[in-house]
């Protein structure tokens, strides 16, 4: 199959497929007699497991230990296990940033009853060093 197929059925866009063969995420893609570039079943596979790494946001990194450690199907899981609860846990680092960062939002939401700039109080707080 060619680029713009193998696009359509993985979800991924052209340039990123070219860029993940670039970085060696994909493996180089056979060219046909006319020079276009020809995937296989398999590369679809590995493109939506790319796919899914990054909708999980492990960076390329990862995915290339992970890409690497499926090739001997009798390795132990503790890097898999390891590198997905060091990912859950900068998620929940973020989600406690986010929590934070909406409470201080709504603070400043609701911190100015005026309607003047020059009495608003939402940019007061935010000349001080701390808005809370």
């Amino acid at each position: 199959m060619k680029i713009n197929q193998l696009s359509t059925i993985t979800k991924v866009l052209s340039k990123t497929i070219r860029y993940y063969e670039t970085v060696g995420l994909l493996p180089k893609a056979a060219r046909n007699s006319n020079g276009y570039r020809e995937y296989s079943a398999i590369d679809v596979e590995r493109l939506i497991f790319i796919r899914r790494c990054r909708e999980l946001q492990i960076p390329l990194e990862q995915i290339k230990t992970l890409i690497q450690g499926q090739k001997d199907k009798t390795s132990s899981c503790s890097e898999v296990d390891a590198l997905i609860a060091q990912q859950l846990e900068k998620v929940r680092q973020t989600i406690s940033e986010l929590t934070l960062l909406e409470k201080t939002l709504h603070t400043l939401a609701s911190s100015c009853p005026n309607n003047m700039i020059g009495e608003c109080e939402i940019l007061k707080n935010l000349q001080q060093e701390s808005p809370c």
